[in-house]
């Protein structure tokens, strides 16, 4: 960045670090201590819709390399779109195997990257769920390299929790980068893998 980048005020857009990502496992410990949150063993990653062979190769690849894995019982990932017209890569796996998950959000996210598909990505996320049934996602920002928390309120109404993700920022502060333009927090509403 230049003194004319400085003075006219231009950023640099942050980088994408993937490996981020796999700091989440031990967030999760970190979670399950501070609210009761334990992994659902479901994520996704999000990307605005691409249509086209180079797409759909790029996806029948991601699906040979996850079912090359054979600790995993059905279809690695599923492609959905929302009702908003993004197109989302859902994983399930067990519970406790979150750091598979996270290598399988990690491995979706590279590949579509290396296919240059980077600039769709959007975001990625790992669902959580307490005792009383409460939900709650951890969304990594592609784009800005950072993470949030986002709680959906039961029923039909879409409205969040806003206190438990405070309460979550607060925990996972030391442990992840979070987002600090609360702007930027966007709701997921729907998204698969919550």
């Amino acid at each position: 960045m230049g003194l004319l980048d400085i003075l006219l005020g231009r950023t640099r857009p942050v980088v994408a670090d993937l490996d981020r990502l796999f700091a989440l496992p031990s967030a999760a410990v970190t979670l399950e201590a501070a609210a009761g949150f334990t992994p659902t063993g479901q994520g996704a990653v999000c990307f605005a819709t691409v249509e086209g062979a180079a797409f759909e190769q790029t996806h029948r690849e991601v699906q040979a390399l996850l079912d090359a894995d054979t600790d995993r019982d059905g279809p690695p990932v599923r492609l959905r779109q929302d009702d908003y017209g993004y197109s989302w890569l859902v994983s399930h796996r067990a519970p406790g195997q979150l750091h598979a998950l996270v290598t399988d959000l990690h491995a979706v996210n590279s590949q579509m990257e290396v296919n240059g598909f980077g600039p769709q990505l959007l975001c990625s996320l790992a669902g959580f769920r307490d005792g009383a049934g409460r939900r709650l996602a951890l969304v990594y920002l592609y784009k800005r390299g950072t993470f949030y928390p986002f709680a959906p309120l039961p029923g039909e109404a879409r409205r969040r929790d806003n206190a438990l993700e405070l309460q979550v920022r607060a925990a996972l502060a030391d442990e992840l980068r979070i987002e600090e333009d609360l702007g930027r927090w966007f709701p997921v509403w729907g998204a698969p893998g919550l």
